[in-house]
């Protein structure tokens, strides 16, 4: 009962903002766990589509909490399309569920600016089989893409990009997995694709020319990491955000030929070991004031204090911090809607756990009062 009512607040909280400056963060559940058929909704994606609709991916998972791979697991990639700026959703619908026991995990997007088509890579997985279970060499996990020209209404066949995203011949590399979260599009009009790999962990980027006709794998970022996402920045490097397998911060690496090649990661962010966002909000390229690039990530202790970041040194320092919320807080991704405010997709947890995935809306007044 305490769920339901927390739930319902932020649901009528949301209403009755709606009308003013959202100077405070407002929020509404998109999914919840326990609901539908499934245990657990994971593993938060948003995209802003051409139309200004939201499109909010989460992965299903039917009888436990459990990630891929991990026992009796079976995990349906699911989706929720908003057309007021998340106020409403509708209602759920399955892109795929590949099977009794399968796996469809870890979304990530992107818009083709040119050719209005969103992009949807997403990880599939045998019975029994993820990032520890897969064999070297075989389909027991494959990375594939689905694309959709309707913002989002409906979505292609999947095309299989797996022995792209990966080195069959490679006696320990098992599998590849996309972000979650964090494609972008850079100047030039390339598709970026964040990913890391496994064994051992390490990061690269999977990139097209052709608005996807083709695609192209990317050279190692030289160290250890996992959960990835990228950013352009001004000069038209481009940035990855990565995950630390252990210690109180994320690495940074930055790439000046799109993805091909990585520098060497330098501190990024201090966090607890989660998946974060990274999203550009204003450029003064494009005529805005200033640079604003975006971070979100759980302050801690462990998973809780969702916080926002901002950096106006293009990712070299992240200051102005922000409390978006002070609940169980881990997984998150940014979108900015049309009218340039700011959409978080977090989990949240009013003690602890998954119990929601929440859509958290505010504009510039929030991320600088002053």
């Amino acid at each position: 009962m305490k769920n339901i009512l927390v739930a319902a607040f932020l649901v009528v909280s949301f209403t009755a903002a709606a009308a003013r400056a959202q100077s405070t963060p407002v929020h509404v559940d998109v999914f919840v766990s326990g609901t539908q058929g499934y245990h657990t909704f994971r593993i938060p994606a948003i995209e802003t589509a051409p139309d200004g609709s939201l499109l909010a991916f989460a992965e299903a998972r039917k009888y436990n909490a459990n990630d891929p791979g991990y026992g009796k697991q079976d995990i349906d990639l699911v989706y929720r399309r908003s057309t007021d700026g998340g106020k409403t959703w509708s209602p759920m619908k399955v892109i795929e569920d590949p099977g009794e026991l399968w796996s469809a995990a870890n979304p990530a997007t992107v818009v083709d600016r040119q050719t209005r088509r969103v992009w949807l890579l997403y990880l599939r997985c045998k019975p029994e089989r993820g990032t520890e279970q897969a064999r070297p060499g075989t389909d027991d996990s494959q990375v594939l893409a689905r694309t959709s020209d309707d913002d989002g209404q409906t979505w292609s066949d999947p095309i299989d990009l797996t022995k792209i995203s990966r080195d069959m011949a490679d006696p320990k590399w098992r599998i590849s997995v996309v972000g979650p979260g964090g494609m972008i599009q850079d100047r030039k009009g390339r598709l970026i694709a964040p990913l890391w790999k496994f064994e051992p962990f390490g990061n690269f980027a999977l990139y097209s020319d052709d608005h996807g006709k083709t695609w192209q794998r990317g050279d190692m970022v030289p160290g250890p990491g996992d959960e990835n996402q990228l950013v352009e920045l001004a000069g038209g490097r481009i940035l990855m955000d990565i995950r630390q397998n252990s210690g109180g911060h994320r690495w940074m690496s930055a790439s000046s030929d799109g993805g091909k090649t990585w520098s060497k990661p330098r501190p990024g962010n201090p966090v607890s070991p989660v998946c974060c966002a990274i999203e550009r909000l204003t450029s003064k390229a494009a005529g805005d004031a200033r640079d604003r690039i975006l971070w979100t990530g759980p302050k801690g202790p462990d998973r809780k204090n969702l916080v926002l970041r901002v950096s106006y040194d293009e990712g070299q320092t992240f200051k102005n911090e922000r409390l978006i919320s002070p609940q169980f807080a881990a997984y998150s991704d940014l979108t900015i809607l049309k009218d340039k405010s700011v959409g978080v997709f977090w989990e949240r947890g009013v003690e602890q756990g998954y119990q929601f995935l929440t859509f958290t809306r505010f504009d510039l007044s929030f991320i600088e009062p002053d």
